[in-house]
Order: C-alpha cells, then sequence, then structure tokens
C-alpha cells in the first residue's frame, strides 16, 4: 500500500480486512485513500486464499466523507465532477462488483460518502454508537457515491427522500429497524463480530456466493423472466462445482461441509 498507509491491509482465515487510517480527520476520503482503497480491493480479489473482505476503520470512526480541504474555493465544480467519475463511481463499482462479500464494519459516525461506501458494500454491522448520517443537503449538493441508488433501495423511497433533503442521520439501533444495517452490536465488538461473520462467509461455497451476490445485483433492474433465466445458468454452474457433491454429502452424512 502507499507510503502515508491511508489503508491497512491485513489477512487472517480467508478474511482480508482493509482499515480506513486518517484518524486525525476521521477517515476523510482524500486522492490517496481512495487510489490505496482501490488497490486493497484489487489486491483481495486477485488472492485466491481470500473469500471475505471486511472495511473497516481505525479508533472510533468509519468514514467522515469527503475531506473538503482538497477543493480550492476556485474550480470546485469541476474538480467534484472529476472526482466523482475518476475515483468515487469505480471505487462504489468495485463494492458492487466484487465476486467476494464485503462487510461494513461501522464503528463510529458514517457521513456523506463514507456511508455512501458502508451503503455499496453487501453487509453492514454497526456499534451501538454508530451514527449514519446523509449529509450532503447540509452543503447543497445531492447523495452521490452511488446512494440515490442503494439507499432507496435498503429503506424505501419516502424514508430516503425525508434524510438526503433533510441532510438527517440515524443510530443505529433505527438503522437497523429501518434496514440500512444487517446488525448491531456493543461498540467494542463491531470488529470482532465482523471477523466472525466473514469467516463464517470464508467457509461457505464461494462459487455460490459469488453467483448469489451477481444474481441479487441483477435482479435490481431485471424482470422476473430474465431472473429466472439468470437462476437457471447460476444454478447450472454451481450444481457443477465440486462444492455442491460437498454439500449434499455433508447432509447426508450430517457433518459440517467443508468447501473448498
Amino acid at each position: 500500500m502507499a507510503n502515508e498507509a491511508t489503508v491497512l491491509y491485513s489477512v487472517h482465515d480467508g478474511v482480508a480486512t482493509l482499515t480506513l487510517n486518517r484518524p486525525e480527520v476521521y477517515h476523510a476520503l482524500n486522492a490517496q485513500m481512495h487510489a490505496d482503497l482501490m488497490a486493497g480491493l484489487a489486491r483481495a480479489e486477485d488472492d485466491p486464499s481470500v473469500r471475505a473482505v471486511i472495511l473497516t476503520g481505525t479508533d472510533q470512526a468509519f468514514c467522515s466523507g469527503q475531506d473538503l480541504r482538497e477543493f480550492p474555493t476556485e474550480g470546485t465544480v469541476a474538480m467534484i465532477g472529476e472526482r466523482l467519475r475518476d475515483s468515487y463511481n469505480p471505487l462504489v463499482r468495485k463494492l458492487q462488483t466484487l465476486p467476494k462479500p464485503i462487510l461494513a464494519a461501522i464503528n463510529g459516525v458514517a457521513a456523506g460518502a463514507g456511508l455512501s461506501l458502508a451503503l455499496a458494500c453487501d453487509l453492514r454491522l454497526a456499534g451501538q454508537q454508530a451514527r449514519l448520517v446523509v449529509a450532503f443537503a447540509r452543503i447543497g449538493l445531492i447523495p452521490d457515491c452511488g446512494m440515490l441508488y442503494t439507499l432507496p433501495r435498503l429503506i424505501g423511497q419516502t424514508r430516503a427522500f425525508e434524510l438526503a433533503a433533510l441532510g438527517g442521520e440515524l443510530d443505529a439501533t433505527t438503522a437497523m429497524a429501518w434496514g440500512m444495517v444487517n446488525r448491531v452490536v456493543p461498540d467494542d465488538e463491531v470488529l470482532a463480530a465482523a471477523q466472525a461473520l466473514a469467516a463464517q462467509l470464508a467457509r461457505g461455497p464461494a462459487t455460490a456466493i459469488r453467483l448469489i451476490k451477481a444474481g441479487l445485483a441483477e435482479s435490481q433492474h431485471a424482470t422476473l423472466d430474465a431472473m429466472l433465466d439468470y437462476e437457471l445458468h447460476a444454478q447450472q454452474i454451481a450444481g457443477a462445482h465440486p462444492d455442491f457433491r460437498e454439500g449434499v454429502a455433508a447432509f447426508v452424512q450430517k457433518r459440517a461441509a467443508r468447501f473448498q
């Protein structure tokens, strides 16, 4: 990774952990962090020993969003467009299309673009004191980095508009009740809970999980007929994999499956 170490990378038991590491600004995203995140995700994707990924932050924050100090007082409009096109949009697409499950361990505030990145992950765990802030309207902007896509699909159109238009925020318990996060755990257990869930995924059938992730993404804009065709094609791929035979054998023998 980069010399600044804006993203820490580690692998343990098939799980790669990418830890945002600019604690002095609550892990605000700058150009270097974008590059390091993309490099870390590519590294996890290319490593056959990695079967699940965790995205989290150090200390008491997940990510406070874009580091506004990068934007000059003049020429900001052009720079915003360039940053979305060249950095944020490719990063969100990578999170959504990575053929391995990604968990966001929200260990504190997740605001603006930082929340967008969490929403682009497959699963979200939050600490009890975490705050999820849709901050864009507070500075006269609209939600970006995919949030206008992910947020209404998670919590519904009406609640999404309320949060986006008012620049609102949710506590972790409300976020779980609304469907924005999967689980809420004590603050000092966020990373451990994410590691346990990621390890469970890492022990699962990687091919089937990859096809499930791709299929659910496709279903967001596909017809029923298209999804029936996808299921037919994907199930043939899964059924031809040795994991299917192992899963059936484990079921018959009443033991835990040992997937490849």
